[in-house]
Order: C-alpha cells, then structure tokens, then sequence
C-alpha cells in the first residue's frame, strides 16, 4: 500500500512538472527564454520603425527605400571578433542560394551596425569588401541617430550589452521584413540551408516566376 501511495505521489509529481513547463514554454514550442521572445516578434509582426539609414557608400535614405520587397536583416558591429563574423559569412552564403532574378528586384540584404560611433562611413566600407557585399543588393549601414537606433533594436527584440570596453553582448539571427515593412520572420542564422530554403520557398510563393 505504502509503494503505490509512493508511486501515485511520484506520478501526480511529474505530471505537474509536465504541464508548468507546457505553461512555461508555450506548450514546449519554446524550450530558451531566447526561442519564446523570437515566437513572440514572429506572432506579433511589428514594423521596421521609421529610421534614416547611412551606408557604407554615403547615402542617406529611410527603409522606405526598399518599400515593395523583402528585406533579410543582420545586427552587427564591426570590431566583434566572435559571432559577428560568422553571422555575415552565413548571410553571404544565404544571398548566394538566392536565384539571381529575385536579388535586388524582390529582395535585398542588409547589414545594419549598433555601433554608429565607431562603424562610420569608411569603416562600413571596408566591411562591405571583407564579406563581398556589393553595397547595392547587400548593403552595410547604420543608424546614425541614437534614439533612432534604440527604438528599431527595442522592436525587433536586439539586446545589445556593451561591456564597457569597446565590445558587446548581443543575439544574433536573420531577419526577415515583408514588403510591407513587416518583420515576419527570425531565423537561426546558424543553419543557412534551411534559412536559404525557407527564403526562396517565400519568394517563389509570392514572387512566382519571372
């Protein structure tokens, strides 16, 4: 009698340890704090916000700029060594999946600095080169205006932690924004094949053929 109380008590246990962590993580859709907060930009679609962008060529333009198509978006900054390299090698790989006939006409790659202070004009410009941005189709730029900055990193969930000593602590991912200025996707920038896939199978499907 003893053991099946023992085993009743283990059972009722871990049967509410099941359903917290369901609660807990969105019913096992979100396993990290990370993946719950990207379910909740992609649920919630919020807007690029109205910010004036500067490239790594000089121009000055707002998003609106690429009004009518997707645009695929990296934060970075260019004196990271560590995941920020990785992070535009991968984007370079996923623009060089992308069939020719959708680049620059129904989408476009931008590379967007969190460290306007320091990424200017020149340096922006050397990064184009090291990872073979064309600077059209795949642009490097920043957001000169602080407020600016803080309000676009805020909505789309970029958490930068500066250190104090010249680096950060920041996630990193592939953005996705509609035509319509809408975020509609984060991906794992880590797993390029299937971020390319995903990308074209959008394109094809709302793109069509050409």
């Amino acid at each position: 009698m003893i053991k099946n109380k023992n085993t009743i008590s283990l059972c009722v246990v871990v049967l509410f340890g099941v359903v917290l962590f369901f609660i807990e993580t969105d019913g096992f859709q979100a396993f990290t704090t990370e993946s719950a907060r990207t379910m909740k930009l992609v649920e919630e679609q919020p807007v690029f916000p109205d910010v004036t962008l500067e490239d790594s060529k000089g121009n000055i333009y707002s998003f609106s700029e690429f009004k009518g198509k997707y645009v695929m978006i990296t934060f970075v900054y260019t004196t990271c060594t560590s995941v920020c390299p990785e992070l535009e090698m991968n984007l370079f790989n996923v623009y060089d999946q992308v069939p020719e006939k959708y680049i620059g006409e129904d989408i476009v790659f931008l590379s967007i600095s969190f460290d306007p202070e320091r990424d200017d004009v020149e340096t922006l410009e050397k990064y184009r080169r090291l990872f073979g941005s064309d600077g059209e189709t795949w642009r490097m730029a920043r957001v000169p205006n602080a407020e600016e900055l803080h309000s676009l990193l805020d909505e789309f969930g970029v958490i930068v932690i500066p250190d104090n000593q010249g680096n950060f602590t920041h996630n990193s991912a592939f953005y996705l924004v509609n035509p319509q200025g809408k975020l509609v996707d984060v991906m794992d920038y880590q797993k390029v094949d299937e971020a390319a896939s995903k990308l074209m199978s959008i394109l094809e499907n709302e793109v069509g053929d050409k």
